[in-house]
């Protein structure tokens, strides 16, 4: 199966980092969801909310505020100005 390794990084702490199947975020052209094999892209963030669902099928999430996404290589990047976990479920 293909994953994901993703990292959730603020300014000045990582709020998440692991394996995951899905990662849904708000940049300033809408929401993005991405899966693995997903071309490389560079997005800007929108203040919003990160969904990350872990190859386990929990949902991890996170509340981000402005900042960039990158993808490449089933590799996402979330660098946001100020990030903090919400829950995981």
């Amino acid at each position: 199966m293909a994953e994901l390794t993703v990292s959730v990084v603020s300014a000045d702490h990582e709020v998440w980092s692991g394996k995951a199947k899905q990662i849904i975020a708000r940049t300033t052209e809408g929401e993005i969801g991405i899966l693995p094999g997903h071309e490389p892209l560079l997005a800007i963030l929108a203040t919003g909310e990160v969904r990350v669902t872990t190859v386990d099928g929990s949902v991890v999430r996170a509340s981000a505020d402005d900042g960039f996404l990158s993808v490449e290589h089933d590799t996402v990047t979330v660098v946001a100005r100020d990030a903090e976990l919400a829950t995981t479920v």
